[in-house]
């Protein structure tokens, strides 16, 4: 048998390279981060981590039983790609209760994780060279998918004075004939920011105008804390909901992150269409999840109520001490379970012979030298920040945050020793 030479197969010896299109797509930095303080941590090395995204509660038990339960049942097989009917028309029944907002099953999809269902509906919405208005600072993972799906990110930034909101004049000015789609994520992660009904309003005023689509990313929505109240920008008018794609899940509300069930409500023809890619894709959710989910939805929400009051306490505790260490400022977040301070006065200043240069190599230096792990704002398109998860234990939070204004202390004290 004669075997063809390499080079008359055309058979090159260099690696090919991926996709163009994945090629731009960069890793998740809060991922990253949490990995790297992981290995730290099984080196011996103590570390405080203000990195996960996730509640540090354990999954409440009657949502256990329900999978366990599940399980005995044998309900382990294929369900529809879409989801089981039993979970579309609980979800039905919590939109109506919660954000007085009318869906049948046929508007519902159940996907894995609240991502993937953003990144379902991405997909549905966009083209190639279609361009998505992106607040800043924005969750990690928006603009690699607007990549993913050949579209063009429009970063539009906010500040501290508008406590990280849009405003309808910077909306309007981000807008272009080549303008598709707006994400939109309230409580805000990395931020904790909540709009309100009336700015929620001005918003929709635009979109209806422009005929532009709304991504509503509400997966903190249980999570609110001040007697504040979510909204649902759908539920703003028949035009609106017309026009938003809403995405919610139970990672976050009910401590679920690992079972991986978020859904997606929306117009038939874009939620059919998130289905088909799902079909081809991933295929459905975990069968046993989606029980879970199912438990979580119909259940007792008297764990969710106590994390809640739980999360409160630890938010007032952190932004009062971020507040007092020089050279770093909070706001107090209305939702989620994240702090975002600014940190600006400290970039540019050296430890020893290391130069914090951006948000970053600040990150880097605290997790090496003060052994904290935080996420840096720059992951979030907003440089001169840090965010800091509080879904961690009040212990912790007290021991990092004294590692942290000991750095800073250090930091700007020039005579005195390095760590």
């Amino acid at each position: 048998m004669i075997i063809p030479s390499e080079e008359k197969i055309g058979i090159r010896n260099e690696v090919m390279s991926v996709s163009k299109r994945l090629s731009l797509v960069g890793s998740s930095p809060t991922l990253a981060i949490t990995a790297k303080a992981k290995k730290m941590k099984q080196q011996g090395i103590d570390i405080i981590g203000f990195g996960a995204g996730e509640p540090d509660f354990d999954t409440p038990l009657h949502i256990k039983e329900a999978a366990k339960k599940a399980l005995d049942e044998g309900f382990t097989k294929y369900t529809p790609a879409s989801g089981i009917k039993e979970l579309k028309e609980a979800i039905c029944r919590k939109f109506k209760e919660d954000n007085n907002l009318d869906f049948s099953p046929e508007e519902i999809l159940i996907s894995c994780g609240a991502k993937h269902s953003i990144f379902n509906a991405i997909l549905a919405l966009c083209d190639e060279g279609d361009e998505v208005i992106l607040p800043s600072p924005y969750w990690v993972s928006y603009p690699e998918m607007i990549k993913v799906a050949g579209a063009k990110a429009v970063i539009l930034q906010t500040t501290p004075k508008e406590n990280f909101k849009i405003t309808p004049q910077k909306l309007e000015e981000a807008i272009t004939e080549k303008t598709k789609l707006l994400i939109l994520n309230t409580p805000s992660n990395p931020t904790g920011m909540v709009y309100t009904k009336d700015e929620l309003l001005s918003i929709s005023n635009i979109l209806v105008k422009r005929g532009i689509w709304c991504i509503s990313d509400e997966i903190y929505e249980k999570i609110i804390y001040d007697g504040k109240e979510h909204i649902s920008i759908a539920s703003l008018g028949p035009e609106i909901k017309k026009l938003t794609i809403v995405i919610n899940g139970v990672s976050k509300s009910y401590s679920m992150t690992g079972w991986r069930i978020g859904y997606a409500a929306g117009p038939k023809e874009v939620i059919k269409a998130m289905s088909n890619l799902q079909s081809h894709s991933t295929s459905n959710p975990a069968s046993v999840s989606q029980r879970g989910a199912l438990a979580a939805l119909e259940g007792s929400q008297e764990s969710l109520n106590y994390m809640v009051s739980e999360f409160c306490k630890r938010r007032d505790y952190i932004v009062k001490r971020l507040n007092s260490i020089e050279n770093i400022s909070c706001l107090k977040p209305a939702g989620a379970f994240y702090v975002f301070p600014d940190v600006s006065r400290i970039i540019g200043e050296r430890f020893g012979e290391e130069r914090i240069e951006d948000s970053f190599s600040l990150a880097e230096i605290l997790l090496t030298r003060a052994r904290v792990a935080v996420v840096p704002g720059s992951a979030f398109g907003a440089e001169g920040y840090l965010r800091l998860s509080y879904a961690t234990s009040m212990e912790n939070i007290s021991e990092g945050l004294e590692r942290i204004e000991e750095f800073i202390e250090k930091l700007f004290t020039p005579h005195r020793s390095n760590f």
